[in-house]
């Protein structure tokens, strides 16, 4: 990048906000990195911006889902949709289904979960859709045992159509498997969390009959897609186990794109290449930034679970978007 090795720092921020704020401090006042990329939770990224935003450091968001993300300030901008994108294809799959009443069980610690269930929500409820929430539960991360929300969905009456479930990747086959378990057959549907081997480790042969919404990059057949997938299984020996491994990917290239273009390595300057970005062809989409706007319009991959195996259904851009 400007003729120079692009030298990569990594941290381990331990699932955990103070210390992802910690090593945050220490790449930008000890390391003295140029730019900062990662993270793939939205109360990780609500804890490493700031920094990032207070010392003029640009910072790819490369999983974080939450528009929130991008409020931290304009060094901050954001890979993958927002979850209002993504809530919305999942309403409106439900409706296309067929599909009225639903059950939602959240987890009430995490700020990704909180957003997507909202939105999920506020567009399943939309007068073109229509859709009823009979109830709403929730679960703090880290939890093992569902059974108490799980068994209040099994007793009510009539049943619901499905189940939204909005999970991180840890808890996410635990619920699936526990739910079978007492009886709860019928479709269950979520966001990019369910994107985890963790799904069909934890769940086995409970993982089906789920749909989930996730990023593009592994699922299409694109020839960028099929690239990246063979190399990376011929540098670790194994596909992709998630998505997320695509957007780490697009998340440096982009930023020595934005590099380059700027042909410094100034923070202000990589900030502006970085919000001048059209069509910046990635594993996970093709990347444009509006002016003012630093989260990029990107399709939606639909995924449905059948014995363990993801299959994409289609790739989606939703009718209408819930106000972020």
């Amino acid at each position: 990048v400007l003729g120079r090795p692009l030298e990569i720092l990594i941290e381990d921020g331990k699932s955990d906000v103070p210390t992802i704020t910690s090593v945050a401090k220490k790449l930008v006042e000890e390391d003295g990195v140029h730019v900062m990329a990662g993270l793939t939770d939205t109360s990780y990224m609500l804890a490493a911006g700031p920094v990032a935003q207070e010392a003029g450091i640009p910072f790819l968001d490369v999983g974080g889902t939450a528009p929130l993300i991008t409020t931290v300030g304009d060094f901050i901008f954001m890979l993958p949709f927002g979850d209002n994108v993504q809530a919305a294809v999942a309403a409106e799959y439900a409706h296309e289904q067929g599909w009225i009443t639903t059950a939602i069980l959240l987890d009430e610690a995490m700020d990704y979960t909180k957003f997507l269930a909202q939105y999920f929500k506020d567009r399943f409820t939309m007068e073109d859709i229509g859709g009823q929430v009979v109830s709403e539960l929730s679960y703090s991360m880290g939890d093992t045992d569902f059974s108490a929300q799980l068994t209040e969905f099994v007793n009510l009456d009539p049943q619901p159509d499905f189940l939204f479930i909005s999970a991180n990747p840890g808890e996410i086959g635990t619920i699936v498997r526990q739910a079978r378990d007492l009886g709860l057959t019928m479709p269950i549907v979520g966001g990019d969390g369910y994107d985890t081997p963790l799904l069909a480790e934890l769940g086995g042969d409970a993982a089906t009959n789920i749909y989930f919404t996730t990023h593009q990059g592994i699922y299409d057949k694109t020839p960028i897609s099929e690239a990246f997938n063979a190399a990376y299984e011929a540098e670790y020996g194994n596909p992709p186990e998630a998505v997320f491994a695509a957007l780490g990917y697009d998340g440096i290239k982009l930023m020595a794109d934005a590099i380059t273009r700027a042909g410094t390595i100034e923070g202000t300057a990589v900030r502006d290449a970085l919000a001048a970005t059209q069509g910046f062809e990635g594993v996970t989409g093709t990347i444009s930034y509006e002016p003012g706007v630093r989260i990029p319009s990107k399709s939606v991959a639909l995924i449905e679970v059948v014995d363990g195996e993801n299959n994409l259904l289609e790739i989606v851009v939703p009718e209408v978007v819930p106000e972020a």
